[in-house]
C-alpha cells in the first residue's frame, strides 16, 4: 500500500515540477517579447520623432495634438469601462478589443514623447541617444493640452450628470406630490 502511495506522490511531484518549469519558461518568453516590443518601439520613435518635430507648427503643435489624442483615448476607455457588460461572448470580445484600442490610444502618445527624450544613462554622442530638438517643448505642450482638455471634459460630463440627477429628483418630487411616489404600504395607511 505504501509503495503505491509513493508512486502516486512521485508522479504528482514530477508533474508539479514540469508545471513550474513551464510557468518559468512562459515568464521568460513574455519578458523577451516585452523587451523586443519596447526596443522596437524606441527605435521607431527615434527614427520618426525628428520628422514629426519638423512638421509645420513645430513641436508645440505636435505635443498639443498628441495630448488631444490621449484625451480622446481616455474618453473611450471611460466609455467602455462604464457601460454594462455584454451578454454574449462575441460582444464581450469586441468590448475588450475596443477597450484595448482605447488604452493604446490613451497611452501611446505619452510613451512616444517619453521615448523621444534621451535616456538617463545614455551617452549623448551616440546616434541612438542624441537629443531630438523640440521633444521637451512637445512634452510640455502635451501635458498642458491633455490637462486642460481633460479637465474641461470632466467638468462637462459631471455637469451633465448633475443635471440628469436633478431632473430625476424633480420627477420623483412631482410623483410624490401626486401621491404616486409612495410605497403601497404608505398609500394604504
Amino acid at each position: 500500500m505504501t509503495d503505491e502511495t509513493e508512486r502516486t506522490g512521485t508522479r504528482f511531484r514530477v508533474r508539479d515540477g514540469f508545471g513550474v518549469a513551464a510557468f518559468v519558461l512562459a515568464l521568460l518568453a513574455a519578458a523577451a517579447v516585452l523587451l523586443l516590443v519596447t526596443g522596437l518601439w524606441k527605435r521607431f520613435v527615434r527614427e520618426t520623432a525628428p520628422v514629426l518635430m519638423d512638421l509645420p507648427g513645430g513641436s508645440w503643435t505636435v505635443g498639443a495634438v498628441l495630448g488631444l489624442v490621449s484625451v480622446a483615448g481616455g474618453a473611450g476607455v471611460l466609455r467602455f469601462s462604464s457601460g454594462s457588460r455584454a451578454r454574449t461572448t462575441s460582444l464581450r470580445a469586441l468590448q475588450a478589443a475596443g477597450s484595448a484600442v482605447c488604452w493604446t490610444t490613451a497611452l501611446g502618445p505619452l510613451l512616444y514623447l517619453l521615448y523621444a527624450l534621451p535616456g538617463r544613462n545614455c551617452r549623448s554622442y551616440g546616434s541612438r541617444c542624441a537629443y531630438i530638438p523640440g521633444t521637451g517643448s512637445a512634452l510640455s505642450a502635451y501635458v498642458i493640452s491633455a490637462a486642460l482638455v481633460g479637465w474641461a471634459l470632466y467638468r462637462w460630463s459631471s455637469a451633465a450628470g448633475e443635471a440628469q440627477a436633478a431632473g430625476e429628483r424633480a420627477r420623483k418630487r412631482k410623483l410624490r406630490k401626486k401621491g404616486k411616489g409612495k410605497s403601497r404600504a404608505a398609500r394604504q395607511r
